[in-house]
């Protein structure tokens, strides 16, 4: 009888450890749903405590790697964001850092830094052609380097240049301001030669002259 007795108190035991462990459970599942923004969780009725317990343990951790994974994916991408927010000078994605993200919301973040990437080597090869024309016209023009923005565009270290709106704007006009200053010097040459020309033949100076002169 004692025996019995003390079978029957360790299942009494068993049992409320279980129901304690099953609400606990339940209840830290109830917030890894909100979090995660799933529905709720429900356990099968037709279970006994012993596998309810345990589906409820099981389905707990692996909602909380799935908070940790995505957790973790926010942390990557946020850095991966700085860095390209760095480079094109933009605000980074809004969202907040210290709640779970929504699978909804990590989608939209990656797309969003596939178009920031894009965006980056877009103007990444706008920047590189137009300095290797800026760096000619400069060479051609005899123009040195004269104001900040002019220095940090010629800089060896490509790296360094931020690709904002405003710079890739700035660096057309530059190319253009350069290719306007060559038109013009090549007017004022052109138009130079026609009076040379000009006024070699008011002077009739022979052609042997004009080519030894040209």
């Amino acid at each position: 009888q004692n025996l019995l007795d003390m079978m029957v108190t360790e299942e009494e035991r068993l049992k409320e450890r279980l129901l304690k462990s099953i609400a606990l459970c339940q209840k830290e599942l109830d917030t890894l749903c909100r979090e995660l923004q799933l529905d709720p969780f429900e356990a099968e009725e037709e279970s006994t405590i012993l596998q309810t317990e345990k589906n409820l343990r099981t389905r707990m951790e692996a909602m909380l790697k799935q908070k940790r994974d995505r957790k973790q994916e926010l942390k990557t991408l946020q850095e991966q964001d700085r860095d390209l927010c760095d480079i094109l000078c933009t605000t980074p994605f809004c969202i907040d850092s210290n709640a779970v993200p929504s699978l909804e919301d990590l989608d939209r973040y990656r797309r969003h830094l596939a178009s920031l990437t894009a965006q980056k080597e877009q103007r990444q090869e706008e920047f590189i052609s137009s300095k290797r024309q800026i760096i000619l016209l400069m060479e051609e023009l005899d123009h040195t380097p004269d104001t900040s923005f002019e220095q940090d565009v010629v800089c060896e270290d490509e790296e360094a240049f931020c690709l904002s709106e405003d710079n890739i704007a700035a660096l057309h006009n530059l190319l253009q301001q350069l290719g306007a200053q060559r038109s013009l010097n090549e007017a004022v040459c052109a138009e130079l030669r026609s009076r040379i020309v000009a006024l070699w033949e008011r002077l009739q100076i022979p052609g042997e002259e004009r080519e030894s002169s040209a």
